[in-house]
């Protein structure tokens, strides 16, 4: 409750009571039950009818901003004791990711999201999420420092990735590099001029070298560079070899030896070798704890243990939509205006968010009596926190009050959500 109070205390007085009731039923797992109904959720915690619409409104439709929330929250966690970004060289990660939440029967809905078990792409509604990697009691954690939502007029995943390549590009600080799994494309990072990037590519990547291929003793001299296959393929059931690399360095970490294969001095397939080109680097990372190497791409001059180092700090910023949809419910969700298809999952977002780092600072909180080496985990504090109801009698600041307005004028009941047919 200080948590959420500090905050959502800036917020309206009235909406921030009764956002903080909403935020008090998504963190302490009252979708669950409720398998992603609103309404029975916020009554599940104690409200009563009125304190339930108020809070439905305060999400629907209340005076507060995504990326307002996500200041407040970065710089409470930026303030707790020992929490620490993570630096690997002169460089630190900023975790890049899209996510959705899938809809299959949000009606008029043309953005889709391809979703594994399925093999296909599926009606959902795409976020794109930012963060920084730190360290909290010896835990991995991200910082959502940006939600990007999709175009409801033109929602095209493709699109938001290319909006939010160039969001990234523009708020990337100095000592920052952008870290990507191989869902984008290294076109579209050169298009949006992102400097500073780690990125996983695809086991069939090519790319050509910056200058000319040797010319041969017959035919016209070549405009292209040299193709370069940094991993071994097939085509037809015919072996492709891979190409020799440039160099080959070896280092041991947590007590295994690694091996990198580096190619340098590379540009994308189909550009004519110049000068002045954007070059970039390519490194197969062969680690044993892996049955396949990683193929990673960065336009900066950084040593195979720091690349290495910084793709694993990619991984936790999946705990947030992780720690949203399934530890606390939101992967069903059941409401239909165009505001509210993105003001729920930004919450829910949030507070996957707030759950992981409150479990990180609160003492441990075992499942049972079967729970003998318990951790720091969400998914344990949502099991402490479930089925509690909202503490009305928590002192809250002076700011977080009711609202005492007049609503004695305004139309009550059915008549006050009557949809009226559109003009013209």
């Amino acid at each position: 409750m200080q948590v959420l109070a500090g905050l959502l205390e800036s917020l309206p007085i009235g909406t921030n009571l009764a956002l903080l009731q909403f935020m008090w039923m998504l963190v302490s797992g009252a979708l669950l039950p409720s398998r992603g109904a609103v309404f029975p959720a916020l009554k599940s915690i104690g409200l009563a009818e009125a304190e339930t619409r108020r809070a439905w409104a305060a999400m629907r439709g209340g005076v507060w901003q995504i990326a307002v929330l996500l200041r407040l929250w970065q710089a409470q966690v930026e303030e707790l004791e020992g929490f620490q970004y993570h630096r690997h060289g002169r460089f630190r990660p900023l975790s890049v990711d899209i996510t959705a939440i899938f809809r299959p029967q949000l009606k008029g809905w043309q953005g889709k999201h391809y979703y594994p078990p399925a093999g296909k792409a599926l009606p959902a509604v795409p976020f794109g999420v930012v963060g920084g990697t730190g360290s909290l009691n010896g835990q991995r954690l991200a910082v959502p420092r940006a939600f990007r939502r999709i175009d409801s007029q033109d929602p095209d995943e493709q699109r938001l990735q290319c909006e939010l390549l160039v969001w990234v590009a523009g708020q990337l600080a100095p000592d920052e590099v952008a870290i990507l799994d191989a869902g984008f494309k290294l076109s579209d990072l050169m298009m949006a001029e992102l400097l500073r990037f780690v990125l996983r590519l695809a086991s069939n990547f090519t790319a050509q070298r910056n200058v000319p291929a040797p010319r041969k003793k017959k035919g016209r001299p070549p405009k292209y560079g040299k193709k370069v296959r940094p991993l071994a393929g097939t085509y037809k059931g015919r072996p492709i070899p891979a190409t020799p690399p440039d160099r080959v360095m070896t280092w041991k970490e947590d007590g295994c030896e690694l091996r990198a294969e580096i190619w340098t001095n590379l540009i994308r397939p189909g550009v004519l070798p110049d000068p002045s080109n954007r070059t970039f680097q390519v490194v197969a990372i062969y680690d044993p704890r892996f049955k396949e190497p990683w193929l990673l791409a960065s336009d900066l001059p950084l040593e195979p243990a720091d690349l290495h180092a910084l793709y694993q700090d990619r991984w936790p910023v999946e705990q947030i939509p992780q720690a949203a949809k399934q530890i606390l419910g939101a992967h069903r969700q059941f409401v239909f205006c165009d505001e509210s298809i993105h003001r729920l999952p930004e919450l829910a977002l949030l507070a996957g968010s707030i759950l992981s780092f409150l479990a990180a600072t609160l003492p441990l909180a075992p499942t049972g009596f079967w729970d003998r080496t318990p951790r720091r985990t969400p998914g344990r504090l949502r099991r402490l926190l479930f089925g509690r109801l909202f503490p009305s009698s928590y002192p809250l600041p002076e700011r977080i009050r009711k609202k005492e307005s007049a609503t004695s004028h305004l139309p009550k009941g059915i008549k006050g959500h009557r949809r009226r047919p559109r003009p013209g």
